[in-house]
């Protein structure tokens, strides 16, 4: 196992290279978008040169997947890898506001072992280890143990009519960050219907597990990384007793959408 202090260190260090960038601290940025409603700022790619030299250097032998990073099809053919998302919440990033997160995870056969956010606007740092629990800033934490579907918090701007039932609560830019929201028991349910990436939740998801929560796909079946393909439909993280309903509930939409 690697340094776990080490890492934590260079996963702050990178937490503070984008919060010295960060509009919201009062920085100028140029930001431009990747593809309409895509944005990428010159901070997601400082971020992310820093931790590809630093990350290799701890561990040389893992390879490398990120957001801001060309993929290099070899990386399926290592036993471990690095799943980073420089600046996950890039949008709430760029307008100022507070939800975003650096997120590292370190990947052993398709497993999360080592998950981190650091999430320096909001104060918040996040660490889980497989098999050991997870933290914030230090402090073990539990997720949601939410028993009843309705009334289910859902980190969202604004709920759809079918889901009138469910209670919106505040809903960052980063799905990291909503994760983490049900690991530390300020949410109870996040989901999502569409194809996303690996590196925007292998640590958190490691971090909601570790404290507790169910995490699977959006049809309730497991989430690997580092496939050929990185992406999974959905990602869906709830309370343990509201897991088969909310699975329930989203089936059809999930069917369609997909």
């Amino acid at each position: 196992m690697i340094d776990r202090d080490h890492l934590l260190a260079i996963v702050r260090e990178a937490g503070r290279i984008a919060h010295s960038r960060w509009p919201g601290a009062g920085h100028d940025l140029h930001s431009w978008d990747k593809t309409p409603g895509n944005p990428v700022s010159e901070a997601d790619l400082e971020v992310d040169r820093f931790l590809k030299r630093e990350l290799h250097r701890l561990l040389p032998s893992a390879a490398w997947l990120s957001e801001e990073t060309a993929d290099d099809k070899v990386r399926t053919q290592s036993g471990l890898i690095w799943l980073v998302d420089p600046i996950d919440g890039t949008r709430d990033f760029v307008g100022g506001r507070p939800g975003w997160a650096v997120s590292v995870a370190l990947v052993s056969s398709g497993r999360p072992l080592i998950g981190m956010l650091a999430a320096p606007a909001r104060g918040e740092e996040w660490v889980a280890v497989a098999g050991q629990g997870a933290t914030l800033n230090d402090v073990p934490i539990r997720a949601s143990q939410r028993t009843t579907f309705a009334g289910a918090r859902v980190p969202t701007h604004s709920l759809p009519k079918d889901d009138s039932d469910l209670v919106a609560v505040e809903q960052p830019n980063s799905i990291a960050l909503r994760i983490a929201m049900v690991a530390d028991d300020r949410a109870d349910l996040v989901a999502t219907l569409r194809w996303g990436f690996e590196w925007d939740i292998a640590a958190a998801t490691l971090i909601a597990r570790e404290a507790g929560a169910e995490v699977t796909d959006a049809f309730g079946g497991p989430l690997a990384y580092n496939k050929h393909d990185p992406r999974d439909f959905g990602v869906l993280v709830c309370s343990p007793a509201i897991h088969a309903a909310a699975v329930e509930r989203l089936a059809e939409r999930a069917k369609a959408l997909r």
